[in-house]
């Protein structure tokens, strides 16, 4: 097993409860886990050592929530809707279309470029979804696709009804057929709980046939209008309710005092101009909250978690740190990845090592300067991410 120590850290932020922010700091890498972090100065010895320049160094992004499986481009449809036409949830249809038309490959190719291009940004944990097959043989190919480029993986057939199909049919394809035919390849199962998709009553059923297969729960909900999602979602014990733009109070109160970690979709808040979740809220009630990116072609399409934290600080009155936070260690909570041995979202000794370098002094940066791509490296697992050059080559110590 061969050893790195990495130097030249101007600020590492941990996340870890003991730990914190340690400035001038070093951090030991070996088999692909943390084996020793602390001042500089205090560094052990190590087959290689790698100078970062006294940047930054910090987590890996923890993506909760993405739809990366897709064919097609609705560069028309944001168009329009910046021109003043209103988003609503039946708009998936042109991306099943294209969806179900691709080949496997241009389906793979498509999922495969936006997953490097969320680890050239510091992106070392990714969930992507199904949902733009809305039958069984897309549904199924989406689910093998996405096990190949993701880390988790979730199904989502029910997102809408497709056309040319009786509702109550549709029903029992998901919790039946479809379920089976994408089990081996998935994790979770989530339900668009929402107006034009799923009301309460059906996705319950969805997501009791899901925890029957044995996978965990997740719920889009109150994206676009107040319902009955988050109540669900925190009876249920989902691991997450996503989006959260109308909350109650009643909604604020549960989540604060359930388990459901309250996934917050920034950017696309932003890209289909819906209030943005209330953030500051939800903290000050107790809740916990993540942060995604929502990568999808229809409303939110980005693989940037930095500008998901800079909104976060700009807009919606969260600290640097809290919204760092929210986009590892509250995100991998959303996962179940935040304590134990596979745990990520922070950097701890024998923790998995995934961490990102910042050409920068600190993290405040992440906001302080929105909109520049700050990162210039990423570690997966103690590997290198392909990506920007501006880091030294590993060398003898």
């Amino acid at each position: 097993m061969t050893a790195t120590v990495y130097t030249g850290i101007a600020e590492l932020s941990t996340l870890d409860d003991e730990l914190g922010r340690l400035h001038d700091a070093a951090l030991v890498v070996e088999d692909g886990r943390v084996a020793w972090l602390g001042a500089r100065g205090s560094a052990p010895d190590a087959d290689a050592r790698v100078d970062l320049g006294d940047r930054a160094v910090l987590p890996g992004w923890v993506d909760t929530h993405s739809h990366l499986v897709f064919a097609g481009d609705r560069a028309a449809e944001f168009e329009a809707r910046m021109a003043g036409r209103a988003y609503e949830a039946g708009g998936i249809g042109v991306t099943v279309a294209a969806t179900r038309a691709a080949s496997e490959l241009e389906l793979e190719r498509g999922a495969a470029r936006l997953r490097a291009e969320a680890a050239r940004q510091g992106t070392t944990f990714l969930e992507t979804k199904t949902g733009y097959g809305l039958d069984l043989a897309t549904e199924e190919r989406s689910a093998r696709i996405a096990a190949g480029i993701a880390d988790t993986v979730t199904f989502l057939g029910a997102h809408v009804v497709p056309a040319g199909i009786d509702r109550r049919d549709y029903l029992d394809l998901v919790t039946g057929p479809m379920l089976a035919a994408v089990r081996p390849h998935v994790q979770w199962i989530d339900v668009f709980c929402e107006r034009g998709a799923f009301d309460v009553e059906e996705s319950r059923e969805v997501l009791l046939a899901g925890r029957a297969a044995g996978l965990g729960l997740r719920v889009h909900a109150a994206q676009l209008g107040p319902g009955g999602g988050v109540a669900l979602a925190v009876e249920l014990g989902a691991a997450s309710a996503d989006h959260c733009n109308f909350l109650s109070d009643t909604d604020i109160d549960a989540l604060a005092g359930g388990s459901t970690v309250a996934t917050l979709l920034p950017a696309c808040d932003l890209s289909t101009r819906m209030p943005l979740a209330p953030a500051r809220a939800l903290l000050d009630a107790g809740a916990t909250i993540a942060l995604a990116t929502n990568c999808n072609p229809g409303s939110s399409y980005t693989t940037s978690m930095a500008f998901c934290v800079a909104t976060a600080v700009l807009q919606q009155g969260l600290s640097v740190d809290e919204a760092v936070l929210a986009a590892t260690r509250g995100a991998a909570r959303a996962v179940g990845r935040e304590t134990g041995p596979d745990a990520v979202g922070s950097i701890r000794v024998g923790g998995r090592a995934d961490f990102q370098l910042l050409d920068a002094p600190s993290l405040v940066h992440l906001a302080y300067r929105p909109g520049v791509p700050l990162t210039v490296a990423t570690w997966r697992a103690g590997a290198r991410e392909p990506g920007a050059p501006g880091v030294a080559a590993e060398g003898r110590a």
